[in-house]
């Protein structure tokens, strides 16, 4: 019995330490105007964004947070338009075709080999052609969620969520429309390092009211 205490003293205190390392300012920022309304973890990223590519692919931090979170928690990622010009904005409703599919998981990695590896995205229709190959879905499935009232909606609601949190650039990560993940003070020591903790702030800001 003894044991089993001291073993919960333990993960206890492992947890006080790690949640007392977290401050205000170093590793999250609270906003200013708390956003209410929105999704409890919400990612901004862009497909033309480098450094989005590598926090997907190379420091695999969304799949760490959606792995640390607690069961139920709704994670989204919304695209930003304020990359890529002109196709900015028609992948940014694209995006929104593949949340309206749920094909999300799909379509990630191809993307952004396409558009920024392989450059063999470039105009709507190489968008198209790649992502219709990825969803596996039919070319006419993606031209009607593509002018769907749904799909309309979702491109609103990206748009409308990165503006509320007064948002500067990507990637960037939001906790209950109130907390910011600060990207520059987390443990950069390395990549495992900086993916764990990236995912622990998430966890605690979680618990923060």
């Amino acid at each position: 019995m003894k044991k089993v205490l001291f073993a919960l003293m333990g993960v206890f205190l492992a947890f006080s330490a790690s949640a007392a390392q977290f401050t205000d300012g170093q590793q999250y920022v609270t906003i200013q105007k708390p956003v209410t309304g929105e999704p409890q973890v919400v990612e901004f990223f862009s497909f033309f964004c480098p450094h989005c590519y590598e926090f997907e692919h190379v420091w695999h931090v969304s799949d760490a947070v959606k792995k640390a979170v607690p069961a139920g928690t709704k994670v989204t990622k919304y695209h930003v338009e304020f990359l890529g010009g002109e196709m900015g904005k028609v992948v940014t409703q694209a995006w929104a075709v593949a949340m309206a599919l749920g094909v999300e998981d799909k379509v990630t990695a191809p993307l952004f080999e396409g558009i920024q590896k392989t450059q063999t995205i470039t105009d709507p229709a190489s968008l198209k052609a790649a992502f219709v190959k990825a969803a596996g879905i039919k070319p006419e499935e993606y031209d009607a969620a593509w002018n769907s009232f749904v799909v309309k909606s979702l491109v609103a609601q990206q748009e409308k969520a990165a503006v509320d949190v007064d948002l500067r650039g990507v990637p960037a990560m939001f906790v209950n429309g109130k907390y910011m993940v600060n990207n520059g003070g987390l443990d950069t020591s390395s990549m495992d390092n900086y993916t764990q903790q990236y995912a622990n702030v998430v966890k605690f800001l979680l618990t923060q009211k």
